[in-house]
């Protein structure tokens, strides 16, 4: 046998994320000692990064089946039947670790390897959306993460030809020394052309599909499997560099190919690279493999089975292709200009056997890699979240119109021109409406329906309270597609945490899957697909626990959604929903006093449900000129927010509150919305709210050039749309330029 077996050091083993208790299963397994190779596969797939061992026990707690679902979790991504034969295909996935040790390649894989993942799935990708959550802008290398991210995502996202439609940027010290860039992608495919990742056929072939095999990539799933130190951010040759595009000629060729009925499955390398592709499609399957891995293709000289089993190169696919119709794959294939390669063949024993140049490096048995890794059931501390009642002293609060610009001018909730410049939102000519309102909507080809998508989550929030924090990512998302008319249909997520080897860390992470599972059972919402990222910690220092949820809805015609600008002067401004004194864990709090705490807001989902559909119904029906949710910073910052549109149409209004002028504009009462129709609609408007059960409170009109804001009658500002927009679209710039 080649690669022959050696005794392997402790330091050796450590190097591959393996604890000891783990390397001697491994060694039971096998009944004798792992070379080199068969080290490298068992630390790949036995990974946090690929196996889930530390969450997958808790994972089970989230709904993942309903009428629409037509693939969840378990495959490259979830599928959700949108009627007339179509579906939608989404995922979410992080990467953390890399875009932290190399900014650019590694926001512009974490795109590229979503992509793989939906159009795998034989859909053309349509969108992306981005979740990037940094430290604060004055830290060591912040504003060059924030460039390098930002120019990676729209680098390789505008290069292939696929907007970047919305996203969300948050900033807190917590992650100045372990960055998050989640990526979400979502496509178009026709169900009776979805395709999956499921080996079958002994004695089909084995095809290798893309770029050639290079020595970048090596360990990353083991990286994205450990803590971070400044030794570690060192690993620069762990980062992929991507090509988009290669990325476009693969798109194309795999779209091309699937057309046909030549491919049995298909699968992308992403994490552990060719490793996890053809293990996962076998296991699936209940089939083996038997791959030659001199044949295949290499952009280097030298390399080794090891490295080629580990390689995390992008722009690669592994196909099983029906016995004698290789020869149509690879020609679609050449004509893209592509390499692809003969590399193997299906067997019927489950059983990976490796060769190289003829010799034997490995023959393992392919269950106990994907089937049989260690699950853990640490122990764990939930947390002790103060309750909602818990009052927050605002001693210090200054004028409600400086605190406003304050908010308008701070890391989060500022304009984020300057990020969305740079991606290209509208190419495909299917957006209908792109970054910085409540959710993209995308318009179906063909139809006269559109879909809806958003991410959210406030980590502020689930730190506060993980389980009500996590649920308020669901609701706010929730009710972000409603506010455009979407009727959510699914959820994917990513669950950014620290080391869940720590007990209040696990605690936090099972806490918020709790938290989520109630959320979609609540909504309807099933998680279809997503991704848990672990070990988010660096020097011991973690990040807040940061559960992003993205979410898709449906629009039965497209042509009906709004936007959350003011539209028309006279129209009658409104509330809906009702207001309560809730301070804890608010940007308020955090940006104008400089406190981090207090109670997460109380959650109600049935109110929140009750609004949800009530913004469904009268955005189908014609009845609003505009919709906003009510979230962060309040109901003073959502006025401005929807203040600050192209007309430059403000609003005059007065709230009448048993609260102070400053708990009434600033708290951040989940479930609520603020919204504009024209004068003479809104009796049906109170009535459609009494039907709903949704309070309904008409605040004023929209006027020209100003937000007047009084509360019981008394000025609490008065500001031009003009100065807020100044205030907000040139702050973003100047936290670069500090």
């Amino acid at each position: 046998m080649a690669n022959a077996v050696v005794p392997l050091s402790p330091a050796v083993v450590a190097e591959h994320g393996l604890s000891p208790d783990e390397f001697q299963r491994i060694r039971e397994i096998l009944g004798r000692e792992p070379n080199l190779v068969e080290l490298g596969i068992y630390s790949a797939l036995w990974s946090e990064h690929c196996s889930y061992k530390s969450s997958k026990t808790f994972l089970k707690e989230l709904p993942t089946t309903g009428p629409r679902v037509l693939q969840g979790p378990g495959e490259n991504a979830g599928v959700v039947d949108i009627g007339d034969g179509l579906a939608v295909v989404f995922k979410m996935e992080s990467h953390n670790h890399p875009s932290f040790i190399e900014p650019y390649q590694g926001a512009a894989t974490g795109v590229g390897g979503i992509l793989r993942d939906v159009f795998t799935m034989g859909a053309r990708p349509l969108a992306i959306l981005d979740g990037l959550f940094f430290g604060d802008p004055a830290a060591p290398r912040m504003r060059d993460l924030v460039d390098g991210v930002v120019r990676g995502i729209g680098g390789y996202g505008n290069c292939i030809g696929v907007p970047t439609v919305g996203g969300m940027t948050f900033f807190h010290p917590a992650y100045n020394k372990n960055i998050l860039v989640n990526a979400m992608a979502v496509g178009l495919v026709r169900q009776e052309r979805i395709f999956r990742a499921k080996a079958a056929g002994p004695g089909n072939p084995v095809l290798y599909a893309g770029s050639k095999t290079g020595r970048d990539g090596i360990h990353g799933a083991s990286m994205a499997s450990d803590v971070f130190d400044d030794e570690k951010a060192q690993r620069r040759p762990t980062v992929q560099v991507g090509d988009p595009f290669v990325e476009k000629l693969l798109l194309e060729a795999v779209l091309e190919v699937l057309e046909g009925d030549a491919v049995v499955a298909i699968q992308d390398m992403g994490a552990a690279g060719l490793t996890s592709s053809t293990f996962e499609m076998c296991a699936r399957g209940g089939v083996g493999m038997e791959l030659d891995l001199s044949k295949v293709p290499m952009r280097e000289t030298g390399m080794t089975p090891y490295e080629l089993m580990l390689s995390e190169s992008q722009e690669r696919m592994v196909l099983v292709v029906h016995k004698g119709r290789e020869a149509e794959v690879v020609a679609v294939f050449k004509k893209w200009g592509l390499d692809i390669e003969t590399i193997g063949i299906v067997c019927k024993e489950p059983r990976m056997r490796l060769l190289w140049h003829g010799d034997v490096v490995t023959d393992l048995e392919i269950a106990p890699l994907v089937e049989a890794v260690p699950l853990y059931r640490r122990a764990f501390t939930l947390p002790k979240p103060l309750p909602p009642s818990t009052p927050v002293s605002l001693d210090g609060a200054p004028n409600e119109g400086a605190a406003l610009h304050a908010l308008l001018a701070s890391p989060n909730l500022c304009g984020k021109r300057w990020i969305t410049s740079q991606f290209d939102w509208s190419v495909r000519t299917n957006t209908v409406a792109g970054p910085s309102g409540d959710a993209a909507v995308l318009r179906i080809p063909g139809t006269p329906k559109g879909f809806a998508i958003t991410c959210d989550v406030n980590p502020r929030y689930v730190a506060a309270d993980p389980q009500t924090g996590a649920a308020h990512a669901v609701v706010e998302a929730a009710l972000n597609l409603a506010c455009v008319g979407a009727k959510p249909l699914a959820v994917t997520d990513c669950l950014n945490f620290g080391n869940p080897e720590r007990p209040e860390i696990l605690g936090q992470l099972v806490a918020a899957i709790r938290g989520l599972a109630e959320a979609c059972r609540a909504f309807e919402t099933p998680v279809v697909s997503g991704n848990v990222s672990l070990y988010n910690e660096t020097d011991g220092i973690s990040i807040l626990p940061t559960p992003t949820v993205g979410m898709v809805g449906l629009l039965d015609d497209v042509t009906r959604t709004v936007g959350h600008h003011f539209a028309g002067a006279g129209d009658i401004v409104a509330l809906l929903g009702t207001t309560r004194d809730e301070m804890g864990a608010s940007e308020y709090l955090a940006t104008i006093l400089g406190r981090d705490e207090g109670p997460c807001p109380a959650l109600d989902f049935a109110s929140a449900r009750a609004l949800m559909n009530l913004l469904l119904e009268t955005v189908r029906d014609g009845m609003l000129s505009s919709a906003h949710d009510v979230s962060e910073g309040g109901l003073a910052v959502a006025l401005a927010e929807a203040a600050m549109g192209p007309r430059g149409l403000g609003a005059d209004v007065n709230v009448v509150t048993p609260l102070s002028s400053t708990r009434l504009l600033f708290s951040q009462t989940a479930g609520r919305a603020v919204v504009s129709l024209p004068a003479g609609r809104e009796r049906n408007l109170v009535d459609a709210g009494r039907r709903y059960g949704v309070a309904v409170a008409l605040l004023g009109r929209v006027v020209k050039g100003r937000l007047a804001v009084s509360v019981n009658g008394a000025r609490a500002f008065d500001l031009e749309t003009s100065a807020l927009k100044t205030v907000s679209e040139s702050a973003f710039l100047k936290l670069l330029e500090a």
